[in-house]
Protein backbone atom coordinates (compact mmCIF):
# COMPACT_ATOMS: atom_id res chain seq x y z
CA UNK A 1 0.00 0.00 0.00
CA UNK A 2 1.52 3.25 -0.99
CA UNK A 3 0.89 6.57 0.92
CA UNK A 4 0.00 9.57 -1.43
CA UNK A 5 2.20 12.57 0.45
CA UNK A 6 0.71 15.26 -1.32
CA UNK A 7 -3.31 14.69 -0.26
CA UNK A 8 -4.14 17.79 0.51
CA UNK A 9 -6.95 19.41 2.82
CA UNK A 10 -9.83 19.63 0.48
CA UNK A 11 -9.16 15.96 -0.73
CA UNK A 12 -10.13 14.71 2.81
CA UNK A 13 -13.61 16.52 2.56
CA UNK A 14 -15.37 13.28 1.14
CA UNK A 15 -18.99 12.26 0.79
CA UNK A 16 -19.38 9.84 3.96
CA UNK A 17 -22.48 8.01 2.41
CA UNK A 18 -19.84 6.74 0.40
CA UNK A 19 -17.17 5.37 2.39
CA UNK A 20 -16.97 1.52 4.19
CA UNK A 21 -14.64 0.38 6.76
CA UNK A 22 -12.02 -1.46 6.19
CA UNK A 23 -12.81 -5.41 7.55
CA UNK A 24 -10.41 -8.09 8.97
CA UNK A 25 -10.93 -11.30 7.05
CA UNK A 26 -8.80 -13.25 9.64
CA UNK A 27 -6.27 -12.39 12.56
CA UNK A 28 -4.38 -15.02 14.59
CA UNK A 29 -4.67 -15.01 18.01
CA UNK A 30 -1.04 -14.21 18.71
CA UNK A 31 1.70 -12.74 16.46
CA UNK A 32 5.12 -12.90 18.83
CA UNK A 33 4.10 -10.71 21.50
CA UNK A 34 2.31 -8.04 19.13
CA UNK A 35 -1.31 -7.44 20.62
CA UNK A 36 -3.61 -9.02 18.51
CA UNK A 37 -6.37 -6.57 18.61
CA UNK A 38 -5.76 -4.30 15.79
CA UNK A 39 -9.66 -3.22 14.99
CA UNK A 40 -8.73 -0.46 15.94
CA UNK A 41 -6.55 0.15 12.83
CA UNK A 42 -8.49 -1.62 10.70
CA UNK A 43 -11.14 0.90 11.55
CA UNK A 44 -8.66 3.76 9.97
CA UNK A 45 -9.13 2.06 6.94
CA UNK A 46 -11.91 3.77 4.40
CA UNK A 47 -12.96 3.12 1.21
CA UNK A 48 -14.54 5.95 -0.86
CA UNK A 49 -16.49 3.80 -3.16
CA UNK A 50 -17.62 6.77 -5.68
CA UNK A 51 -14.35 8.27 -6.27
CA UNK A 52 -11.91 5.87 -5.83
CA UNK A 53 -9.92 6.94 -2.80
CA UNK A 54 -8.72 4.70 -0.03
CA UNK A 55 -7.69 6.75 3.20
CA UNK A 56 -5.59 5.28 6.17
CA UNK A 57 -6.53 7.84 9.10
CA UNK A 58 -5.78 10.99 7.13
CA UNK A 59 -3.82 9.30 4.61
CA UNK A 60 -4.46 8.85 1.28
CA UNK A 61 -3.40 5.39 0.14
CA UNK A 62 -3.33 2.90 -2.61
CA UNK A 63 -3.45 -0.73 -3.43
CA UNK A 64 -0.39 -1.45 -5.86
CA UNK A 65 0.16 -5.16 -6.65
CA UNK A 66 3.24 -6.67 -5.28
CA UNK A 67 4.33 -8.09 -8.51
CA UNK A 68 4.32 -4.25 -9.74
CA UNK A 69 6.81 -3.04 -6.98
CA UNK A 70 9.11 -6.38 -7.90
CA UNK A 71 8.99 -4.62 -11.27
CA UNK A 72 9.84 -1.75 -10.59
CA UNK A 73 12.77 -2.76 -8.29
CA UNK A 74 14.30 -4.26 -10.89
CA UNK A 75 14.22 -1.63 -13.21
CA UNK A 76 16.09 0.49 -10.63
CA UNK A 77 18.43 -1.79 -10.12
CA UNK A 78 18.89 -2.39 -13.91
CA UNK A 79 19.02 1.44 -14.70
CA UNK A 80 20.37 3.20 -11.26
CA UNK A 81 22.71 -0.20 -10.04
CA UNK A 82 22.22 -1.70 -6.94
CA UNK A 83 23.54 1.25 -4.49
CA UNK A 84 21.14 3.58 -6.18
CA UNK A 85 18.11 1.13 -6.10
CA UNK A 86 18.84 0.51 -2.41
CA UNK A 87 18.90 4.00 -1.76
CA UNK A 88 15.49 4.81 -3.91
CA UNK A 89 13.50 2.13 -2.10
CA UNK A 90 15.15 2.78 1.53
CA UNK A 91 13.86 6.33 1.41
CA UNK A 92 10.59 5.27 0.01
CA UNK A 93 10.11 3.30 3.10
CA UNK A 94 11.75 5.81 5.59
CA UNK A 95 9.09 8.10 4.84
CA UNK A 96 6.23 5.63 4.76
CA UNK A 97 7.56 4.31 8.42
CA UNK A 98 7.58 8.55 9.62
CA UNK A 99 3.99 8.69 8.44
CA UNK A 100 2.65 5.94 10.52
CA UNK A 101 4.66 6.61 13.30
CA UNK A 102 2.62 9.66 13.60
CA UNK A 103 -0.39 7.43 13.18
CA UNK A 104 0.63 5.43 15.84
CA UNK A 105 1.26 8.31 18.59
CA UNK A 106 -2.09 9.50 17.61
CA UNK A 107 -3.77 5.83 18.15
CA UNK A 108 -2.23 4.48 20.93
CA UNK A 109 -1.69 7.92 23.35
CA UNK A 110 -2.60 6.42 26.93
CA UNK A 111 -0.92 2.49 26.00
CA UNK A 112 2.62 1.51 27.30
CA UNK A 113 4.88 3.09 25.11
CA UNK A 114 6.27 -0.34 23.69
CA UNK A 115 2.80 -1.05 23.04
CA UNK A 116 1.65 2.11 21.36
CA UNK A 117 5.58 1.57 19.16
CA UNK A 118 4.09 -2.00 17.92
CA UNK A 119 1.05 -0.05 16.34
CA UNK A 120 4.18 -0.35 13.38
CA UNK A 121 4.37 -3.83 13.28
CA UNK A 122 0.12 -3.83 12.94
CA UNK A 123 0.13 -1.25 10.49
CA UNK A 124 2.72 -2.99 8.17
CA UNK A 125 -0.18 -6.42 8.55
CA UNK A 126 -2.58 -5.08 7.69
CA UNK A 127 -0.82 -2.96 4.94
CA UNK A 128 0.25 -6.47 4.31
CA UNK A 129 3.81 -5.84 3.74
CA UNK A 130 5.15 -7.93 6.04
CA UNK A 131 4.18 -10.03 9.23
CA UNK A 132 7.10 -9.08 11.77
CA UNK A 133 7.64 -10.90 15.35
CA UNK A 134 9.27 -8.41 17.81
CA UNK A 135 12.01 -10.31 19.27
CA UNK A 136 13.39 -7.55 21.63
CA UNK A 137 12.18 -4.01 22.02
CA UNK A 138 13.56 -1.88 24.74
CA UNK A 139 12.68 1.67 24.44
CA UNK A 140 12.51 4.17 26.81
CA UNK A 141 11.50 7.64 25.29
CA UNK A 142 12.82 10.04 27.97
CA UNK A 143 16.01 8.49 28.54
CA UNK A 144 16.82 8.44 24.77
CA UNK A 145 17.27 4.46 24.76
CA UNK A 146 16.22 2.14 22.24
CA UNK A 147 17.31 -1.06 21.00
CA UNK A 148 14.92 -3.24 18.99
CA UNK A 149 15.02 -6.79 17.01
CA UNK A 150 12.51 -7.87 14.76
CA UNK A 151 12.34 -10.81 11.92
CA UNK A 152 10.16 -12.16 9.64
CA UNK A 153 9.94 -15.07 7.20
CA UNK A 154 7.53 -13.63 4.41
CA UNK A 155 9.33 -10.69 2.73
CA UNK A 156 8.12 -9.78 -1.15
CA UNK A 157 11.52 -7.84 -1.49
CA UNK A 158 13.49 -11.29 -1.06
CA UNK A 159 10.89 -13.23 -3.81
CA UNK A 160 11.32 -10.31 -5.75
CA UNK A 161 15.48 -10.61 -5.71
CA UNK A 162 15.38 -14.50 -6.03
CA UNK A 163 12.99 -14.67 -8.74
CA UNK A 164 15.85 -12.57 -11.32
CA UNK A 165 18.63 -14.10 -9.06
CA UNK A 166 19.69 -17.35 -8.88
CA UNK A 167 22.24 -18.61 -5.71
CA UNK A 168 22.54 -16.32 -2.18
CA UNK A 169 22.84 -13.10 -2.25
CA UNK A 170 25.92 -11.25 -1.02
CA UNK A 171 24.44 -8.72 0.98
CA UNK A 172 20.61 -8.14 2.81
CA UNK A 173 17.82 -7.14 -0.04
CA UNK A 174 14.97 -6.25 2.52
CA UNK A 175 15.49 -2.28 2.08
CA UNK A 176 12.25 -1.10 1.87
CA UNK A 177 11.31 -2.77 5.23
CA UNK A 178 14.40 -1.86 6.65
CA UNK A 179 14.16 1.86 5.64
CA UNK A 180 10.43 1.62 6.89
CA UNK A 181 11.80 0.39 10.56
CA UNK A 182 14.32 3.61 10.56
CA UNK A 183 11.98 6.21 9.65
CA UNK A 184 9.37 4.29 12.09
CA UNK A 185 11.40 3.93 15.38
CA UNK A 186 13.50 7.82 14.54
CA UNK A 187 10.07 10.08 14.06
CA UNK A 188 8.59 7.65 17.30
CA UNK A 189 11.18 8.24 19.62
CA UNK A 190 12.32 11.60 18.24
CA UNK A 191 15.84 11.03 17.52
CA UNK A 192 17.70 9.00 14.84
CA UNK A 193 17.35 5.24 15.18
CA UNK A 194 18.61 3.50 12.43
CA UNK A 195 18.44 -0.33 11.79
CA UNK A 196 20.35 -2.42 10.44
CA UNK A 197 19.48 -6.05 8.15
CA UNK A 198 21.85 -8.35 10.22
CA UNK A 199 20.24 -11.17 8.21
CA UNK A 200 18.34 -11.79 5.04
CA UNK A 201 16.78 -14.94 3.93
CA UNK A 202 18.03 -13.92 0.41
CA UNK A 203 21.35 -15.04 1.54
CA UNK A 204 20.57 -18.56 3.09
CA UNK A 205 19.13 -17.68 6.06
CA UNK A 206 15.52 -19.32 7.63
CA UNK A 207 14.11 -15.80 8.26
CA UNK A 208 14.91 -11.88 8.08
CA UNK A 209 16.50 -10.34 10.99
CA UNK A 210 16.84 -6.52 11.10
CA UNK A 211 18.67 -4.07 14.29
CA UNK A 212 17.92 -0.96 15.49
CA UNK A 213 20.18 1.20 17.88
CA UNK A 214 20.65 5.16 18.10
CA UNK A 215 22.79 6.71 15.24
CA UNK A 216 25.67 7.08 17.98
CA UNK A 217 25.90 3.18 19.09
CA UNK A 218 26.71 2.20 16.19
CA UNK A 219 29.86 1.35 14.28
CA UNK A 220 29.47 0.09 11.01
CA UNK A 221 26.89 1.86 9.75
CA UNK A 222 28.23 4.05 6.79
CA UNK A 223 26.53 1.54 3.67
CA UNK A 224 22.95 1.88 5.81
CA UNK A 225 23.58 5.93 6.16
CA UNK A 226 24.74 6.14 2.63
CA UNK A 227 21.11 4.40 1.16
CA UNK A 228 19.07 7.19 3.11
CA UNK A 229 21.01 9.88 2.64
CA UNK A 230 22.79 9.12 -0.68
CA UNK A 231 24.54 13.10 -0.87
CA UNK A 232 27.87 12.31 1.10
CA UNK A 233 27.65 16.69 2.53
CA UNK A 234 23.91 15.87 3.29
CA UNK A 235 25.43 13.08 6.11
CA UNK A 236 25.74 13.77 9.51
CA UNK A 237 27.56 12.56 12.29
CA UNK A 238 26.40 11.30 16.01
CA UNK A 239 28.05 14.78 17.15
CA UNK A 240 27.27 17.71 15.39
CA UNK A 241 30.28 19.99 14.36
CA UNK A 242 29.28 23.69 13.31
CA UNK A 243 31.32 24.54 10.01
CA UNK A 244 30.81 28.44 11.15
CA UNK A 245 28.99 30.15 14.01
CA UNK A 246 25.49 30.14 13.29
CA UNK A 247 26.28 27.08 10.38
CA UNK A 248 24.73 23.84 10.43
CA UNK A 249 25.14 20.54 8.56
CA UNK A 250 22.22 19.95 6.06
CA UNK A 251 20.37 17.93 8.28
CA UNK A 252 17.27 15.23 5.98
CA UNK A 253 15.71 12.34 4.55
CA UNK A 254 12.55 14.21 3.06
CA UNK A 255 11.81 13.85 -0.27
CA UNK A 256 11.66 17.60 -0.33
CA UNK A 257 15.01 17.98 0.83
CA UNK A 258 16.68 15.41 -1.08
CA UNK A 259 15.68 16.21 -4.69
CA UNK A 260 16.77 20.30 -2.96
CA UNK A 261 20.10 18.16 -2.28
CA UNK A 262 20.27 16.28 -5.96
CA UNK A 263 19.64 20.24 -7.67
CA UNK A 264 22.73 21.03 -5.61
CA UNK A 265 25.06 18.14 -6.44
CA UNK A 266 24.19 18.53 -9.82
CA UNK A 267 25.42 22.38 -9.73
CA UNK A 268 27.99 22.63 -7.67
CA UNK A 269 30.81 21.46 -10.64
CA UNK A 270 29.54 24.32 -12.76
CA UNK A 271 30.03 28.16 -12.73
CA UNK A 272 25.97 28.81 -13.36
CA UNK A 273 24.42 31.41 -11.35
CA UNK A 274 22.25 29.70 -8.16
CA UNK A 275 18.98 31.27 -6.89
CA UNK A 276 17.73 29.85 -3.35
CA UNK A 277 13.91 30.12 -3.08
CA UNK A 278 12.34 29.15 -0.36
CA UNK A 279 10.65 30.96 3.09
CA UNK A 280 12.44 32.71 5.97
CA UNK A 281 14.30 30.26 8.07
CA UNK A 282 14.29 27.18 5.84
CA UNK A 283 18.30 27.53 5.85
CA UNK A 284 19.34 29.11 2.36
CA UNK A 285 22.52 30.33 4.03
CA UNK A 286 23.40 26.89 4.77
CA UNK A 287 22.45 25.56 1.14
CA UNK A 288 24.71 28.17 -0.30
CA UNK A 289 27.67 27.61 2.50
CA UNK A 290 26.95 23.45 1.29
CA UNK A 291 27.49 24.29 -2.68
CA UNK A 292 30.46 26.53 -2.00
CA UNK A 293 32.03 23.92 -0.02
CA UNK A 294 31.61 21.43 -2.46
CA UNK A 295 32.55 23.37 -5.36
CA UNK A 296 35.45 23.93 -7.37
CA UNK A 297 36.03 26.94 -5.85
CA UNK A 298 36.02 25.45 -2.14
CA UNK A 299 39.11 26.75 -1.39
CA UNK A 300 38.52 30.54 -2.20
CA UNK A 301 36.33 32.98 0.07
CA UNK A 302 32.82 32.34 0.72
CA UNK A 303 31.85 36.08 1.12
CA UNK A 304 28.13 36.53 1.99
CA UNK A 305 25.91 39.93 2.31
CA UNK A 306 22.37 40.28 3.87
CA UNK A 307 21.05 42.79 1.38
CA UNK A 308 18.03 43.67 3.80
CA UNK A 309 20.31 44.58 6.44
CA UNK A 310 22.44 47.62 4.94
CA UNK A 311 21.24 50.59 4.25
CA UNK A 312 20.26 51.76 0.92
CA UNK A 313 23.13 54.61 1.01
CA UNK A 314 26.12 52.06 2.10
CA UNK A 315 24.75 49.27 -0.67
CA UNK A 316 27.02 50.71 -3.49
CA UNK A 317 30.47 51.15 -1.03
CA UNK A 318 29.53 47.71 1.01
CA UNK A 319 29.83 45.77 -2.36
CA UNK A 320 32.40 47.73 -4.63
CA UNK A 321 34.53 49.10 -2.36
CA UNK A 322 35.76 52.66 -1.87
CA UNK A 323 38.48 54.89 -2.20
CA UNK A 324 40.26 57.15 0.52
CA UNK A 325 38.58 60.70 0.25
CA UNK A 326 35.18 59.78 -1.71
CA UNK A 327 33.14 61.45 1.22
CA UNK A 328 33.28 62.43 4.25
CA UNK A 329 34.50 59.57 6.43
CA UNK A 330 36.24 57.72 4.12
CA UNK A 331 39.33 58.04 5.59
CA UNK A 332 40.86 54.86 3.83
CA UNK A 333 40.42 52.63 0.68
CA UNK A 334 38.64 49.64 1.29
CA UNK A 335 37.92 46.86 -0.84
CA UNK A 336 34.03 45.88 -1.17
CA UNK A 337 32.45 42.20 -0.72
CA UNK A 338 33.16 41.28 -5.06
CA UNK A 339 36.78 42.10 -4.56
CA UNK A 340 36.82 40.52 -1.02
CA UNK A 341 34.97 37.32 -2.84
CA UNK A 342 37.70 37.18 -5.73
CA UNK A 343 38.20 33.78 -6.97
CA UNK A 344 35.47 32.18 -4.78
CA UNK A 345 31.54 32.54 -4.07
CA UNK A 346 29.34 35.90 -3.09
CA UNK A 347 26.20 35.23 -1.28
CA UNK A 348 23.30 37.67 -2.09
CA UNK A 349 20.70 36.60 0.63
CA UNK A 350 17.56 38.71 0.70
CA UNK A 351 18.12 39.86 -2.90
CA UNK A 352 14.73 40.69 -3.57
CA UNK A 353 15.06 43.86 -0.85
CA UNK A 354 17.53 45.56 -3.10
CA UNK A 355 16.76 49.44 -4.53
CA UNK A 356 16.41 49.91 -8.27
CA UNK A 357 19.77 51.86 -8.32
CA UNK A 358 21.55 49.74 -6.35
CA UNK A 359 19.74 46.81 -8.94
CA UNK A 360 21.49 48.58 -11.93
CA UNK A 361 24.94 48.88 -10.64
CA UNK A 362 25.12 45.21 -9.48
CA UNK A 363 23.31 44.20 -13.14
CA UNK A 364 26.33 45.69 -14.67
CA UNK A 365 29.00 44.20 -11.98
CA UNK A 366 27.35 40.90 -12.98
CA UNK A 367 27.55 41.57 -16.69
CA UNK A 368 31.08 43.05 -17.14
CA UNK A 369 32.81 40.76 -14.44
CA UNK A 370 34.16 43.95 -13.15
CA UNK A 371 33.62 46.37 -10.66
CA UNK A 372 34.80 50.11 -9.85
CA UNK A 373 34.66 51.60 -6.42
CA UNK A 374 33.28 54.48 -4.87
CA UNK A 375 35.39 57.22 -5.97
CA UNK A 376 37.72 55.62 -7.92
CA UNK A 377 38.53 56.14 -11.71
CA UNK A 378 39.52 52.41 -12.57
CA UNK A 379 37.63 49.34 -12.85
CA UNK A 380 38.98 46.48 -11.51
CA UNK A 381 38.51 42.65 -12.92
CA UNK A 382 36.66 40.29 -10.27
CA UNK A 383 36.12 36.35 -10.57
CA UNK A 384 33.09 35.66 -8.53
CA UNK A 385 30.47 33.10 -8.61
CA UNK A 386 27.14 34.30 -7.81
CA UNK A 387 24.82 32.63 -5.14
CA UNK A 388 21.27 34.75 -4.53
CA UNK A 389 18.75 33.85 -2.00
CA UNK A 390 14.88 35.20 -1.75
CA UNK A 391 12.00 34.48 0.27
CA UNK A 392 9.87 36.91 -2.63
CA UNK A 393 8.78 35.76 -6.04
CA UNK A 394 10.97 37.58 -7.82
CA UNK A 395 8.05 37.22 -11.08
CA UNK A 396 5.63 39.41 -9.12
CA UNK A 397 8.40 41.88 -7.65
CA UNK A 398 8.73 42.40 -11.38
CA UNK A 399 5.27 43.31 -12.54
CA UNK A 400 4.99 45.45 -9.32
CA UNK A 401 8.38 47.04 -11.00
CA UNK A 402 10.29 46.47 -7.77
CA UNK A 403 12.55 44.22 -9.18
CA UNK A 404 14.71 44.65 -12.58
CA UNK A 405 13.44 41.63 -15.12
CA UNK A 406 17.21 42.06 -16.67
CA UNK A 407 18.54 41.35 -13.36
CA UNK A 408 16.10 38.80 -12.53
CA UNK A 409 17.09 36.51 -15.32
CA UNK A 410 20.82 37.22 -14.51
CA UNK A 411 20.12 35.40 -10.78
CA UNK A 412 17.52 32.99 -11.75
CA UNK A 413 19.97 30.46 -14.37
CA UNK A 414 19.55 27.94 -11.58
CA UNK A 415 17.05 27.94 -9.24
CA UNK A 416 16.83 25.59 -6.41
CA UNK A 417 13.77 25.58 -3.93
CA UNK A 418 14.10 24.88 -0.91
CA UNK A 419 10.80 23.41 1.25
CA UNK A 420 9.27 24.83 4.19
CA UNK A 421 9.68 22.29 7.31
CA UNK A 422 5.93 21.83 7.22
CA UNK A 423 6.51 20.10 4.14
CA UNK A 424 9.40 18.04 5.18
CA UNK A 425 7.99 16.52 8.96
CA UNK A 426 9.86 13.61 7.89
CA UNK A 427 13.51 15.72 8.85
CA UNK A 428 11.69 16.91 12.14
CA UNK A 429 12.94 14.13 14.50
CA UNK A 430 16.50 14.04 12.47
CA UNK A 431 16.85 17.75 13.07
CA UNK A 432 15.31 17.64 17.08
CA UNK A 433 17.70 15.05 17.71
CA UNK A 434 20.22 16.59 15.93
CA UNK A 435 20.09 20.23 17.67
CA UNK A 436 19.48 18.55 21.16
CA UNK A 437 23.60 16.84 20.76
CA UNK A 438 24.56 20.37 19.75
CA UNK A 439 23.41 22.60 22.12
CA UNK A 440 23.43 20.03 24.69
CA UNK A 441 27.20 20.54 23.63
CA UNK A 442 27.51 24.58 23.54
CA UNK A 443 25.85 24.46 27.07
CA UNK A 444 27.64 21.86 28.65
CA UNK A 445 24.46 20.17 30.20
CA UNK A 446 23.64 16.54 29.76
CA UNK A 447 19.93 16.27 28.33
CA UNK A 448 19.01 12.68 27.91
CA UNK A 449 16.43 13.44 25.21
CA UNK A 450 12.40 14.02 24.82
CA UNK A 451 9.42 13.53 26.64
CA UNK A 452 6.70 11.64 24.70
CA UNK A 453 4.60 14.87 25.32
CA UNK A 454 7.71 16.81 23.61
CA UNK A 455 7.81 14.67 20.64
CA UNK A 456 3.77 14.55 19.94
CA UNK A 457 4.19 18.44 20.36
CA UNK A 458 7.63 19.17 18.07
CA UNK A 459 6.24 16.77 15.08
CA UNK A 460 2.51 18.07 15.06
CA UNK A 461 3.91 22.51 15.17
CA UNK A 462 3.87 23.91 11.76
CA UNK A 463 6.66 26.03 12.57
CA UNK A 464 6.33 29.19 10.80
CA UNK A 465 9.53 29.87 11.44
CA UNK A 466 10.81 26.61 9.89
CA UNK A 467 14.37 25.50 10.86
CA UNK A 468 15.45 28.69 12.35
CA UNK A 469 12.47 28.42 14.84
CA UNK A 470 13.26 24.86 15.57
CA UNK A 471 16.54 25.51 16.38
CA UNK A 472 15.50 28.49 18.86
CA UNK A 473 13.09 26.15 20.28
CA UNK A 474 15.08 23.64 21.67
CA UNK A 475 18.03 25.94 22.41
CA UNK A 476 15.65 27.54 24.85
CA UNK A 477 14.33 24.19 26.14
CA UNK A 478 18.25 23.05 26.52
CA UNK A 479 18.85 26.34 28.76
CA UNK A 480 15.57 25.78 31.05
CA UNK A 481 15.65 21.72 31.45
CA UNK A 482 17.37 20.82 34.63
CA UNK A 483 20.26 18.58 34.27
CA UNK A 484 19.88 14.55 33.88
CA UNK A 485 16.21 15.25 32.64
CA UNK A 486 14.29 14.83 29.43
CA UNK A 487 13.06 18.24 26.95
CA UNK A 488 9.59 18.78 28.15
CA UNK A 489 6.50 19.86 26.37
CA UNK A 490 6.31 23.09 28.98
CA UNK A 491 10.05 23.97 28.29
CA UNK A 492 8.63 24.83 24.73
CA UNK A 493 7.43 28.28 24.32
CA UNK A 494 5.50 28.16 20.85
CA UNK A 495 4.88 31.40 19.01
CA UNK A 496 2.52 30.97 16.91
CA UNK A 497 -1.27 29.92 16.85
CA UNK A 498 -0.72 26.56 15.44
CA UNK A 499 1.14 25.54 18.17
CA UNK A 500 0.30 22.25 20.13
CA UNK A 501 -0.38 25.24 22.97
CA UNK A 502 -0.13 23.20 26.31
CA UNK A 503 0.77 23.68 29.53
CA UNK A 504 1.43 22.71 33.29
CA UNK A 505 -2.36 23.09 35.09
CA UNK A 506 -2.68 23.81 38.79
CA UNK A 507 -3.24 20.24 39.35
CA UNK A 508 0.18 19.64 37.68
CA UNK A 509 -1.55 17.42 34.13
CA UNK A 510 -1.03 18.65 31.12
CA UNK A 511 -3.65 21.34 29.83
CA UNK A 512 -4.76 23.31 26.94
CA UNK A 513 -4.57 26.58 26.40
CA UNK A 514 -7.01 27.22 23.81
CA UNK A 515 -9.95 26.66 25.73
CA UNK A 516 -13.03 26.76 24.25
CA UNK A 517 -15.04 29.50 25.26
CA UNK A 518 -17.61 29.29 28.10
CA UNK A 519 -20.79 27.58 27.24
CA UNK A 520 -23.17 30.67 27.48
CA UNK A 521 -20.33 32.62 25.12
CA UNK A 522 -21.09 29.65 22.51
CA UNK A 523 -24.65 29.91 22.66
CA UNK A 524 -24.53 33.54 22.44
CA UNK A 525 -22.46 33.27 19.18
CA UNK A 526 -24.84 30.77 17.44
CA UNK A 527 -27.96 32.10 18.57
CA UNK A 528 -26.67 35.58 17.23
CA UNK A 529 -26.35 34.22 13.42
CA UNK A 530 -29.90 33.30 13.18
CA UNK A 531 -29.28 30.10 11.41
CA UNK A 532 -31.64 27.47 11.90
CA UNK A 533 -31.15 24.17 14.05
CA UNK A 534 -30.99 21.67 11.16
CA UNK A 535 -28.14 24.15 9.33
CA UNK A 536 -26.40 24.32 12.49
CA UNK A 537 -26.47 20.94 12.93
CA UNK A 538 -25.68 20.36 9.76
CA UNK A 539 -22.43 22.27 9.65
CA UNK A 540 -21.64 20.75 12.59
CA UNK A 541 -21.53 17.36 11.37
CA UNK A 542 -19.88 18.35 7.97
CA UNK A 543 -16.43 19.47 9.92
CA UNK A 544 -16.73 16.75 12.02
CA UNK A 545 -16.11 14.50 9.47
CA UNK A 546 -13.49 16.76 7.63
CA UNK A 547 -11.51 17.72 10.36
CA UNK A 548 -11.26 13.77 10.85
CA UNK A 549 -10.61 12.81 7.04
CA UNK A 550 -14.17 11.19 6.47
CA UNK A 551 -13.45 9.10 9.56
CA UNK A 552 -16.88 8.28 10.67
CA UNK A 553 -15.89 6.52 13.94
CA UNK A 554 -13.72 9.21 15.39
CA UNK A 555 -15.91 12.33 13.95
CA UNK A 556 -18.95 10.50 16.20
CA UNK A 557 -16.55 10.87 19.00
CA UNK A 558 -15.89 14.58 18.40
CA UNK A 559 -19.18 14.71 18.75
CA UNK A 560 -20.35 12.51 21.52
CA UNK A 561 -22.28 10.11 19.34
CA UNK A 562 -22.09 6.43 17.91
CA UNK A 563 -21.55 5.95 14.65
CA UNK A 564 -24.73 4.41 13.06
CA UNK A 565 -25.94 7.57 15.04
CA UNK A 566 -23.83 9.82 13.28
CA UNK A 567 -24.72 8.19 9.97
CA UNK A 568 -27.90 8.33 10.42
CA UNK A 569 -28.16 11.73 11.03
CA UNK A 570 -26.05 12.32 7.67
CA UNK A 571 -28.17 10.25 5.82
CA UNK A 572 -31.15 12.82 6.75
CA UNK A 573 -29.22 15.84 6.77
CA UNK A 574 -28.14 14.66 2.62
CA UNK A 575 -31.91 14.05 2.13
CA UNK A 576 -32.81 17.41 2.77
Amino acid sequence: MGVDQKSTHAERHIDPAHLTTGRLLEGPETLGGIPPDIADLAARLRFSLNDGRIWLDTQRVALIHLSTLAALRQELIERLGIAEARGVLARMGYASGARDAALARKLRPHHATADAFLVGPQLRLLQGAVPIEAVTLEIDIASGHFFGEFRWVDSFEVDAHQSRHAGNARTPVCWMQTGYASGYASTFMGRTIVFKEVQCRAGGAAECRIVGKPLEAWDDIDDDLRALQPERFAGRTATPVAPAPGMYDLVGISPGFMAACHLLRKVASTEATVLFLGETGVGKEIFAHTLHRISRRAGKPFVAVNCAAIPETLMESELFGVERGAFTGATHSRPGRFERADGGTLFLDEVGTLSLTAQIKLLRALQEREIERVGDTRTRKVDVRIIAATNVDLKEAVTAGTFRDDLMFRLNVFPIRIPPLRERRDDVPLLMDYFLHHFAGVHGKAITGFTEAAVDGLYAYDYPGNIRELENLIERAVILCDEGHPLDIQHFEFQHDTAPMLHVGDSGSLESKNQPPATSTLLDEVLSTGLPLEDVEGALLSEAVARTGGNLAQAARLLGLSRPQLAYRLKRQNGR
